[in-house]
């Protein structure tokens, strides 16, 4: 006998996810330990709602987690097709680095739920890093031969960056250095 069809979630509750999410994002980058109290008043739910969605605070960090980290997957192509490989690997590493101060206060939780080779978002994080590595390298602004696990190495550097002391500014001087390195010379 086959189970009934399950309910359709409510509009107001897939909104309350939503808002939960987004709250909780900002309220993470700024500190990793931010209280799920703080983001559900921020939301403007009760903590029920919230525990609702997200029933452990590692559970909202992973979801989190799992959402950004598909994104900037999604986001590599759609770079190429409007900018020249170098800006477009740029660009994309910039918007790594922006993840990068989201994962900074909760790199352990993150790290837990995914260090056991779990995490079905690395090889299409790596083979993200490969297409705008091969893109560079097919146009002669990139060297050939580059390894992805090698530039997510360097990569993961800006997760170690905290943001409260001059994070964008180290970012930015780190990423120069990635990026120097990957360039082909004449």
């Amino acid at each position: 006998m086959n189970p009934p069809p399950a309910k359709p979630t409510r509009r107001d509750a897939l909104d309350n996810r939503e808002r939960i999410l987004a709250v909780a994002r900002e309220a993470l980058a700024g500190s990793g330990s931010a209280s799920l109290t703080a983001i559900a008043k921020q939301a403007g739910v009760g903590i029920g709602t919230l525990y609702r969605h997200f029933p452990t605070r590692e559970a909202l960090v992973m979801e989190l987690y799992r959402h950004d980290i598909q994104a900037l997957i999604d986001r590599a192509p759609a770079l190429l097709d409007t900018h020249p490989p170098l800006d477009a690997l740029r660009l994309w590493f910039e918007e790594v680095a922006h993840y990068g101060r989201l994962k900074f206060g909760v790199a352990e939780v993150i790290h837990a739920a995914t260090g056991g080779g779990d995490d079905e978002h690395y090889e299409p994080f790596v083979a993200a890093i490969a297409r705008l590595l091969d893109a560079g390298a097919a146009d002669g602004t990139l060297k050939a031969g580059l390894d992805a696990e090698d530039v997510l190495l360097q990569l993961s550097v800006l997760w170690r960056i905290d943001p409260a002391r001059g994070g964008e500014e180290r970012a930015a001087r780190v990423l120069t250095l990635i990026v120097d390195g990957l360039r082909a010379r004449p």
